[in-house]
């Protein structure tokens, strides 16, 4: 078995993914090539030195190499794991700022809203050149994609190209935890039926796993009437709540997520760029220490590994490669993949949605939900057609479909600043997306 990771350089994505992979006991002693791959060298060289270590600490066959070709690389491969992006914090606070700058008052820029676009573009142009190599090298890999905004970048996948692609996000998992801080009960007692597209779905169903018990209506009223769970990250639930109370509709992990894809979300969010000033990241959670190890010491073997830097991702991605090569039969909560079978009743049969999903030797099978919640699936389809039109936008380089595109977001409000932010954005951003006509 050969499994690929491109964009293994990152220092979060790629640690978890590479610790995920090598501490997996079922892919002990099964003839396994585990593959790293990156552009940057440097950052290729630290996480292969950052592998071994894990290696030779958890004892395991696992064969690892590691190059900057990916066309090599892909060769033979059966798993393809993608999570890529170039200059990140720094175009994404353009993604931000020129649209906020001309009066589209959204409040993240990351996977919905009108930055979302230019993110997509610049994810599309790094990735579709790879599903080509995928389709010419390995036709009968499975590729697992990471690369935000999720839900963008699997719609160009399943519309423009032939592969075998799913979509991966632990924001359901994120949703799990939070229903069990509500119902004070670990999370093996209860199931759940989530459903949407990416970073906006509708947990629709909780149960108790024994009784079949339906926990929904509690969550729902805990989720006005209770503190939030703690969270690293995410403090703020306003629009969360809100949007249970209004709609009935119970979606996480954050209200930043949640409310690109709504005009009146940044009512709740405001419009602050997270991130720090002139794209030099703050942290976003409690600082570490001036004196906590880094990714070089444990490498290096400056420090010893430890449980905390050889720790669980929590991504499904090798438990979802495991249950196809031992024929598990898994239910996973959610994949995001094209709607063919009409997983979700009232969207599209061509969206890129996410479902949960069985998972044995012959692939994913997603399930069917029925509809969701109306007219949260009104919002939906909006994001859908939006999707849409960018993929067809990115294949043909058409500039009237981005505007398009744009002029269906529900935070733009004006076609001649529409048309004055797009003809920024490309000058901008032209050296990471196509040419448009």
């Amino acid at each position: 078995m050969k499994i690929v990771l491109i964009g293994a350089g990152s220092r979060s994505f790629g640690r978890g993914q590479v610790v995920d992979a090598l501490r997996c006991r079922e892919l002990k002693g099964r003839d396994v090539t585990f593959t790293l791959v990156d552009v940057s060298r440097a950052a290729l060289d630290l996480m292969m030195a950052f592998s071994e270590r894990v290696k030779e600490y958890v004892e395991t066959d696992v064969a690892l190499e590691g190059t900057t070709d990916r066309r090599e690389a892909l060769k033979g491969a059966d798993y393809v794991i993608i999570s890529v992006a170039r200059r990140r914090d720094e175009l994404w606070e353009q993604d931000y700022r020129v649209p906020l700058n001309c009066g589209f008052k959204h409040p993240y820029g990351e996977n919905g809203g009108p930055g979302a676009i230019f993110h997509a573009l610049r994810s599309l142009s790094l990735i579709m050149p790879m599903c080509e190599d995928v389709k010419e090298l390995c036709p009968d890999a499975l590729v697992l994609n990471f690369t935000n905004p999720e839900a963008k970048v699997l719609q160009a996948i399943c519309s423009h190209t032939k592969i075998n692609a799913a979509g991966i996000c632990h924001g359901v998992g994120a949703g799990r935890l939070a229903i069990s801080h509500y119902l004070g009960r670990p999370e093996d007692e209860f199931d759940i039926v989530s459903a949407g597209i990416n970073h906006m779905y509708d947990i629709m169903k909780i149960s108790d796993r024994r009784t079949g018990e339906d926990l929904r209506p509690l969550v729902m009223e805990r989720l006005q009437t209770m503190e939030p769970p703690p969270s690293k990250y995410h403090h703020d639930i306003r629009l969360q709540k809100k949007i249970g109370e209004i709609f009935d509709v119970f979606t996480y992990p954050s209200d930043s997520h949640s409310g690109e894809y709504l005009a009146w979300g940044s009512t709740f969010i405001g419009t602050h760029w997270h991130r720090g000033r002139e794209w030099k990241p703050v942290p976003l959670g409690e600082p570490e220490g001036d004196d906590a190890p880094s990714l070089e010491d444990y490498a290096f073997g400056k420090v010893p590994l430890d449980d905390h830097v050889v720790r669980l991702s929590g991504e499904i991605t090798v438990p979802a490669i495991c249950d196809i090569e031992l024929d598990r039969g898994r239910r996973r909560d959610a994949v995001n993949v094209r709607n063919s079978e009409f997983y979700i009743e009232n969207l599209p049969a061509d969206a890129a949605v996410e479902v949960p999903a069985t998972i044995d030797g012959k692939g994913l099978h997603p399930e069917k939900v029925g509809p969701i919640r109306e007219p949260f699936a009104a919002f939906l389809r909006t994001q859908v057609s939006i999707n849409k039109l960018v993929a067809e936008a990115y294949v043909t380089r058409s500039r009237k479909l981005l505007l398009q595109a744009l002029l269906l977001d529900p935070f733009v409000n004006s076609v001649t600043a529409a048309e004055e932010m797009l003809d920024v954005m490309l000058k901008l951003q032209k050296e990471y997306v196509p040419e448009f006509q």
